[in-house]
């Protein structure tokens, strides 16, 4: 059967191009989406990255909002030990009462950063993570209808009830998600080692809850399609260029891509990228959609949501329909 598809963007900061482009791209992405018949248009949240225009999350999640109609928007997601839960449930809030029935309210517990942009970020570096269960349960409350005697209500904010999902790269949060009744995505287009085990806990844990009666697995990938496999495998030389930039801690725009990887890749680069990019579907119409009939039919998920790492806008747009073409994708 067909799934949904959803988008996941970064806002690029491609090289050779300003954070006003990034965004501008960011809003021609959401519509070729709803165009192609996305289900979901996430923007995450990254500080402090060269390469990442997506950082005010909810500031750009309104500017794409506003150029869509009905294609679902969210955050895939906020980092909540960096927010109070008040202030996110305003924003969100916000959103959900300009865009009412669009808003997705996606949230992780990693800083989203490095340690010292974190320190200048977080409330109480030290504790915010572990309190993240009850920062959830809190950000429920104030999204739920007001009760009796309640002291602080977000306004907006308040009987908006947005749907929550919990985001993750590690058995942790497969199992807070299953443990609390939320839909679930794993992030396995960057970290793919415990995929398996975290769609079995998350599916053998999971509690009905208000807002979920069933659970919900979504899983994260990485796709450029092309013309032909060359192309695309050209193409997704940026996103290597990326992730051995990272590891390198070398914080810069995203790459231009190159004629061959290889010539600037080590053997331990090589062995890195083939592990965590695993489950990245490059090449033509015919391969991903051979790749990506395969990953479904091994993971069972309900969902899965797609990021299009591409230097190129107009061969990142085309990426996004040819995808949509693959006769994989439920509509909407």
């Amino acid at each position: 059967m067909p799934l949904p598809f959803s988008l996941l963007d970064l806002a690029p900061i491609a090289e050779g191009s300003s954070i006003a482009d990034a965004l501008d791209n960011s809003r021609k992405l959401a519509i070729q989406a709803e165009q192609s018949g996305y289900n979901r248009v996430w923007l995450a949240e990254h500080h402090g990255m060269f390469g990442v225009a997506s950082s005010a999350t909810a500031v750009v999640l309104g500017h794409i909002a506003a150029a869509t109609s009905k294609i679902r928007i969210g955050s895939g997601g906020v980092m909540l030990p960096n927010h109070s839960p008040l202030v996110i449930a305003e924003q969100f809030g916000t959103l959900a009462t300009l865009f009412p029935g669009r808003v997705d309210l996606g949230l992780g517990r990693a800083p989203g950063t490095d340690m010292a942009t974190a320190r200048a970020l977080r409330r109480n570096l030290n504790a915010d993570a572990e309190n993240y269960p009850e920062d959830i349960r809190e950000l429920q409350h104030y999204l739920a209808a007001p009760q009796s005697g309640q002291n602080i209500i977000a306004v907006p904010g308040a009987n908006t009830h947005i749907p929550i999902w919990l985001l993750g790269s590690s058995l942790y949060s497969a199992k807070l998600a299953g443990h609390f009744g939320l839909p679930y995505s794993f992030a396995s287009h960057f970290a793919p080692d415990q995929l398996f085990d975290a769609i079995s806990l998350y599916r053998s844990s999971f509690q009905a809850s208000e807002q979920s009666q069933q659970p919900h697995m979504m899983a994260g990938l990485m796709a450029v399609v092309a013309d032909s496999d060359e192309e695309a495998q050209y193409l997704f030389t940026s996103v290597q260029q990326q992730f051995m930039n990272m590891r390198k801690g070398a914080n810069r725009a995203f790459a231009r891509p190159v004629d061959d990887i290889s010539t600037i890749c080590t053997a331990a680069d090589q062995a890195m990228l083939s592990n965590i990019l695993r489950y990245a579907m490059v090449g033509s119409k015919q391969t991903v959609t051979d790749k990506l009939s395969q990953f479904i039919e091994a993971t069972n998920v309900d969902e899965v949501i797609v990021s299009m790492p591409i230097h190129d806008m107009q061969a990142r747009l085309k990426s996004v329909q040819m995808l949509a073409e693959t006769g994989l994708m439920q509509a909407y």
